[in-house]
């Protein structure tokens, strides 16, 4: 009998949480683990800082969307919460393939808030409420930023022959980015809505 609780008692141990563990950290940030995807170290370095600049810029959108999504007010509130969702989805899938190639080529992505505001260009909002207009024009201001900084590095990467990170950029980041501004600067355009002049 005291033999099973023996057995049991070290089956139990071994199901029970190791929690609270604290180590150093494996890989410091900045610095690349070389992998074996066939890209000299150098050209994944460059492509890592590029991308978590990128990174940074692109979680920033994601929330501006989202903070926008909740905040707009007005008459086109129902059209404009909808909308501002849906590119953030888009946004927070974006932000989920910069950071999955960052890791692919060896590098390190940012991935807290903290870190993120630190690095980002975008300039940061006010807290409280602000009208469509301004809204949309600081969504499409982050936007052109983005666009320009991706197609920046698309050049970049392809002259360094990373086709992945090149890929990346123009047919997820620069589309994706490129669909959002058509639809949000067409908010923009003043036109009647009830009688044509």
């Amino acid at each position: 009998m005291a033999k099973r609780l023996i057995d049991v008692d070290s089956i139990l141990n071994r199901a029970k949480p190791l929690a609270h563990q604290h180590a150093h950290e494996i890989q410091p940030f900045g610095h690349i683990v070389k992998l074996p995807i066939a890209l000299a170290e150098s050209v994944c370095k460059e492509s890592v800082e590029n991308l978590n600049q990128l990174l940074a810029d692109t979680m920033t959108l994601r929330d501006l969307y989202k903070k926008h999504h909740w905040q707009v007010a007005g008459p086109t509130f129902y059209q404009l919460h909808l909308l501002f969702d849906k590119h953030y989805s888009e946004q927070a899938e974006l932000v989920d393939l910069i950071a999955e190639r960052i890791q692919s080529l060896g590098g390190i992505s940012l991935a807290m808030g903290v870190d993120v505001a630190e690095e980002t260009r975008i300039p940061r909002p006010p807290r409280g409420r602000e009208e469509v207009p301004v809204q949309i024009s600081r969504l499409l201001e982050a936007h052109e930023l983005i666009l320009e900084q991706a197609r920046d590095g698309a050049k970049r990467s392809d002259k360094a022959g990373d086709d992945g990170t090149n890929d990346l950029l123009v047919s997820n980041v620069v589309r994706t980015n490129e669909m959002q501004v058509w639809f949000l600067a067409e908010h923009l355009v003043d036109t009647p809505t009830v009688e044509a002049d």
